[in-house]
């Protein structure tokens, strides 16, 4: 069966700066059926912002560090380090990337030629970070819109289209910023404005829209994802852990390995049960028609 979908397990910074632990965690999302998995890559002396270096993390529980700047520090992983895990994820058969959070990191990652890179919520301002991707690399770009107004999400798509106007380098997700998300604070809907606005940019451009839609869900359960689907989504990325009591904030939003496993399989039903109806009648009905009717 062709998959429409794509699954991005986002394994973050839940490796703790282990090499180890990061090959194990790419070797559990692939056993679980996840078709990418994602890193987070930051220089912390560009990512933080110079107020939080001498800070204690705000929830000492899942700190690593005595300051917020050295917690972040002893979480990173090298250009080197994030090199062999994309070999390792090219032996396994599972595709790497990573988000970027700043300068160095985005050339760093950039020389890695991942098939594509991350732009975070946080970093969707950064059109400089943008830029850089589109003019020197051949990567595709995928852009989290959580954080951001309508205004500046308008002004960040109008920025993408000068960048790649057929869109065809790009996905576009849909994400609500928060460990964890309730129900009522993920509008879904936010994925057909999405891409009304697209659509109607592209008209005004007289050109065609390849618009690739995600959803990046930081929520509860396995069912929001289909939902999304329904919608238009087509990349679906979701924090992974092994252990969801496990010591870092993103766990609460994570899934671990059967987890994942069940939304892969709901999304892959779903594909193949939103196929048309066969004009004549299917094998499965003339049997109980042949039964049933007198």
């Amino acid at each position: 069966m062709k998959k429409y979908a794509t699954v991005i397990a986002e394994i973050g910074g839940t490796h703790i700066g282990k090499v180890d632990r990061a090959k194990e965690l790419i070797k559990l999302a692939k056993e679980a059926g996840a078709d990418v998995v994602k890193f987070q890559k930051r220089n912390p002396y560009e990512s933080v912002a110079r107020e939080w270096w001498d800070r204690p993390h705000p929830n000492q529980t899942f700190s690593y560090g005595d300051t917020y700047l050295e917690h972040r520090l002893n979480l990173e992983l090298s250009q080197d380090q994030h090199a062999v895990l994309k070999e390792y994820c090219e032996k396994i058969g599972i595709v790497y990337s990573t988000s970027v959070w700043d300068e160095t990191s985005t050339k760093e990652i950039v020389e890695l030629q991942p098939d594509f890179i991350k732009i975070p919520s946080a970093c969707n301002h950064r059109t400089d970070l943008i830029d850089y991707i589109y003019d020197n690399s051949k990567c595709g770009l995928h852009i989290s819109t959580g954080m951001t107004n309508h205004v500046e999400r308008d002004l960040l798509f109008t920025h993408i289209l000068e960048k790649d106007k057929n869109l065809e380098r790009t996905v576009i997700y849909h994400c609500t910023s928060g460990y964890p998300v309730p129900f009522d604070k993920l509008y879904l809907q936010e994925l057909t404005t999405m891409s009304s606005t697209f659509k109607s940019k592209c008209d005004n451009l007289s050109v065609s829209s390849n618009l690739k839609l995600g959803f990046s869900n930081h929520g509860y359960g396995i069912a929001m994802e289909p939902a999304a689907y329904v919608l238009g989504a087509r990349y679906f990325e979701r924090h992974f852990i092994d252990d969801r009591s496990f010591r870092h904030t993103d766990a609460s939003c994570s899934l671990e390995k059967q987890g994942l496993k069940k939304l892969i399989r709901d999304l892959r039903a779903l594909e193949v049960a939103l196929e048309g109806k066969p004009y004549a009648i299917d094998d499965i009905e003339m049997e109980q028609r042949n039964k049933l009717r007198a």
